[in-house]
């Protein structure tokens, strides 16, 4: 059977080309410049927190015993171990740094304003995740900055009438910065927020592909 069958068999079912010509032949206006860009190093800086993140999950052990020698074992004896973690360091960094500027870029051009404040409200829900993805993955090498940062973190709510210090115990697992901490910080940092935003990005592009890109002030 040759290639060409084999693509006319896709071809007839899935409209492969129709949706090839859709991808390339999309309208870009003439005032779109490299800051429109910024989204979408977004998310080639999330694909690589996927890609690298994944990897370090083959050697990083979440208990509070193991986490720091775990990651020194990342670092210093895994093959490429420590070119991994690096750029998982660097491309959070990036990520982060392209989200605000994203963030920017979209609201001093007004691409949150009609019909586009669903994509608006998306774009923001990510940019919360994209920073809860920088608190949750500061704890989870167990050093003296990833621990100080988490226990003062956890325990801003406590100022919180009422029901503050019941958020701090949710948060931490417990009254105290342990164990419950640890494994709820490396639920939500290698699971919970990964597919969250996965699902807000679908929501996200589709949303940008169907209204397009917002037009000059």
């Amino acid at each position: 059977m040759s290639l060409n069958k084999v693509y006319d068999w896709f071809e007839e079912r899935l409209e492969i080309q129709a949706i090839a010509d859709d991808i390339t032949s999309k309208y870009v206006p003439p005032h779109v410049n490299i800051f429109y860009c910024l989204g979408g190093v977004t998310l080639t800086c999330f694909l690589v927190q996927v890609a690298t993140g994944f990897a370090m999950t083959f050697y990083y052990r979440p208990t509070v015993t193991e986490a720091f020698s775990s990651v020194q074992y990342i670092m210093t004896e895994a093959n490429f171990g420590w070119l991994i973690r690096s750029v998982h360091r660097w491309s959070a960094s990036m990520m982060v740094l392209m989200m605000i500027l994203h963030v920017f870029r979209v609201y001093l051009t007004g691409g949150f304003k009609k019909p586009r404040e669903l994509t608006w409200v998306t774009g923001v829900v990510l940019a919360v995740l994209t920073a809860s993805f920088g608190v949750t993955g500061y704890s989870l090498p167990r050093d003296q900055i990833g621990y100080w940062a988490v226990k003062i973190v956890t325990g801003v709510p406590e100022a919180i009438p009422i029901i503050g210090s019941s958020l701090v115990e949710l948060l931490r697992g417990s009254a105290s910065v342990g164990q419950s901490t640890l494994t709820r910080f490396y639920s939500l940092h290698t699971f919970v927020l990964p597919l969250l935003t996965a699902i807000f990005m679908l929501m996200h592009f589709p949303m940008i592909r169907k209204q397009g890109i917002s037009g000059p002030l």
